[in-house]
């Protein structure tokens, strides 16, 4: 049974920085392509940025390139997300999730995960 466990949220001012860490459980997270989705109150769960098994390959959602990364430590089986410059509209429930494949053309789609998190609360003041 493979398990996710985030960890990290909590309250931040704007442009303060957090990171959140994403424990795989069960297998190793090395046969995993693993994600970061949020989801703000009212609002459909969206894309944050995708790494590759090796972690050779990242890719990001607009809005946040260039603030967030996301890495891999396959030998303690966890993905983090570094979080800089965090605004207000960063707040949300931040889940990751892992694929066995890792497809450009579905890597921002949450259908293409085989497992998620519970999610970990990230909140922004202004």
């Amino acid at each position: 049974q493979v398990h996710l466990v985030e960890s990290g949220g909590g309250l931040v001012q704007a442009g303060g920085s957090l990171r959140l860490s994403c424990g795989v459980s069960g297998r190793t997270s090395e046969d995993f392509a693993m994600a970061w989705f949020r989801q703000a109150p009212g609002k459909e769960r969206e894309f944050v940025g995708a790494v590759t098994h090796k972690g050779r390959h990242t890719e990001y959602e607009g809005s946040v390139m260039g603030r967030f990364t996301i890495s891999r430590d396959n030998s303690k089986n966890t993905v983090y997300l570094q979080m800089n410059g965090l605004k207000p509209e960063d707040t949300a429930v931040y889940f990751c999730a892992a694929a066995f494949i890792f497809s450009l053309g579905q890597y921002r789609n949450a259908v293409a995960y085989d497992y998620w998190g519970q999610g970990t609360q990230v909140t922004v003041s202004s």
